[in-house]
């Protein structure tokens, strides 16, 4: 999958994708981690989601990375925040109040970027690729983050066939396969989701199930 693609769905407004809602199963399930406040928070390829704001409210630092300057940006000005930009390295950073957005190739980001990170939030970034890139990103994510991070992951599953990706079912199986060796997964709700997800229904999904999974890394 392209950079182009992404891009290009952003430059037109295509941004089905973006939940303006925070989501249920965040609000549902942080709490029981736990976290003290001040904790840092990952979200890789963030887009302009508005959980990363909740997560703020809960008392978080926030860290996204996302590839579109365009998501980034109305991110900030929806927030009514005007960052600071530098560079660093093939990214460009943006910052203001809790939120450090690195803006770029999610697979170029260094280690040293997510320093400190308690827990990492994929709500929109598995789901965002193609079977075929699964593998490598489950495999940069986990070679950034640090050991002790926990993974609190929302994924989708529908019928094979009924639509084509983006968003991509992703099974519970290939969540073991993609994380089982390094970490224990936990499956915290398997949801029907299809009455909140008008987007999908318009383009023909008869059933759709959202799965929060919490992963730790083994002992």
């Amino acid at each position: 999958m392209e950079h182009s693609f992404w891009e290009e769905r952003w430059q037109r407004g295509e941004i089905g994708f973006h939940q303006p809602h925070i989501h249920a199963q965040l609000q549902q399930f942080w709490p029981g981690l736990s976290l003290p406040k001040g904790s840092i928070v990952f979200v890789p390829l963030s887009g302009k989601t508005r959980d990363m704001v909740w997560l703020a409210e809960q008392g978080h630092k926030v860290i996204g990375a996302e590839l579109s300057e365009l998501a980034v940006r109305d991110f900030f000005k929806e927030c009514g925040l005007t960052p600071a930009v530098t560079a660093s390295g093939p990214f460009h950073v943006f910052e203001a109040g809790p939120y450090t957005i690195y803006q770029g190739d999610f697979f170029a980001l260094p280690a040293d970027a997510l320093r400190g990170v308690a827990v990492c939030y994929d709500r929109a970034a598995m789901i965002a690729l193609p079977p075929e890139m699964r593998p490598q990103y489950a495999e940069k994510l986990t070679s950034v983050l640090p050991p002790e991070a926990a993974i609190f992951v929302i994924s989708i599953e529908y019928p094979e066939g009924e639509i084509k990706g983006p968003p991509f079912a992703v099974a519970q199986d290939e969540v073991r396969a993609l994380y089982g060796k390094l970490y224990d997964i936990d499956v915290l709700e398997v949801r029907d989701g299809l009455a909140a997800s008008d987007n999908l229904k318009k383009r023909g999904v008869t059933r759709l199930e959202e799965v929060a999974y919490l992963l730790r890394q083994q002992a």
